[in-house]
C-alpha cells in the first residue's frame, strides 16, 4: 500500500525489525506501549523474538509503517480477527513510535489500511481499544470511526481489567470518509510549516 507521505509493507524481520526497534527507543519512558500487552523490549533480541513469536502469520496480519522521506519503518499496524465470510476485519496493534505520532505519515497509513480493506470488498472495519486509552479513543473518533459501546471486563493484561471501546466504519460511510481522507492530505491543506489548515476530524464528523 503506497501514499504520498508513506508506504504500509507486510512486515519483514530483516528488512524492518532493526529500525522500528531503533525508533520504538526514542520513546525514553515506555508510554507508547502502556495499553497494549507486550512492551516495552529491553533489548534488540527481545523484540525480534516477540516479532517471531507473534507477528509473522496471517491474523494478526502485521505491516509496518515506513515513512517515504526517510525510507525508514517507525511503527507498525495489523489486520486482525478477519472473517471475509461476514465481511468484517479490525485494525489493530498499532504502534507509533516518537517519529511516527502525529504526523501525516500516520494518519495515511490509517487511510491506506481502511482503503485496501474496503477496496477487497470487507463491510465493516473495527477499531477496539482500552478504554481508558484517551488518544486511541480520540484516534477512531477522528478517523472518522462510530463509538458501539463498552465491553466490560473483556480481558486483562499486565495485571489489570481491560473494560474494551468498541467502534466500526461501514462499507456505506466509506465514500464519504474516503472523500475526506483525500481532502485532508492535499498538500495545500497544510502551510508552510506543516500545519493543517483543515483538520480531519472537522472533515470526517460531516453527516450525509
Amino acid at each position: 500500500m503506497i501514499g504520498a507521505y508513506c508506504s504500509v509493507q507486510p512486515l519483514e524481520m530483516e528488512r524492518h525489525a532493526k529500525d522500528l526497534y531503533d525508533a520504538d527507543c526514542l520513546d525514553e519512558s515506555g508510554s507508547t506501549w502502556t495499553y497494549l500487552p507486550y512492551g516495552p523490549f529491553d533489548s534488540l533480541s527481545s523484540y525480534q523474538t516477540w516479532l517471531t513469536e507473534s507477528c509473522l502469520g496471517d491474523d494478526p496480519m502485521f505491516y509496518a509503517i515506513v515513512d517515504r522521506s526517510t525510507g525508514k519503518p517507525s511503527g507498525v499496524a495489523s489486520y486482525l480477527r478477519i472473517l471475509p465470510e461476514s465481511g468484517s476485519i479490525e485494525v489493530g496493534h498499532v504502534h507509533f513510535s516518537p517519529l511516527l505520532q502525529k504526523s501525516r505519515v500516520a494518519t495515511e497509513a490509517m487511510y491506506l489500511m481502511m482503503k485496501h480493506a474496503f477496496d477487497l470488498g470487507y463491510r465493516r472495519y473495527e477499531w477496539k481499544c482500552d478504554s481508558l486509552n484517551e488518544p486511541s479513543r480520540n484516534a477512531a473518533t477522528r478517523l472518522g470511526f462510530s463509538f458501539e459501546g463498552i465491553f466490560r471486563q473483556a480481558t486483562v493484561y499486565k495485571g489489570r481489567n481491560r473494560d474494551t471501546a468498541w467502534y466500526s466504519i461501514i462499507d456505506s460511510e466509506w465514500p464519504r470518509l474516503n472523500e475526506s481522507f483525500k481532502k485532508w492530505l492535499l498538500p495545500d491543506n497544510f502551510d508552510n510549516d506543516g500545519r493543517q489548515i483543515t483538520s480531519l476530524r472537522e472533515l470526517t464528523a460531516i453527516r450525509e
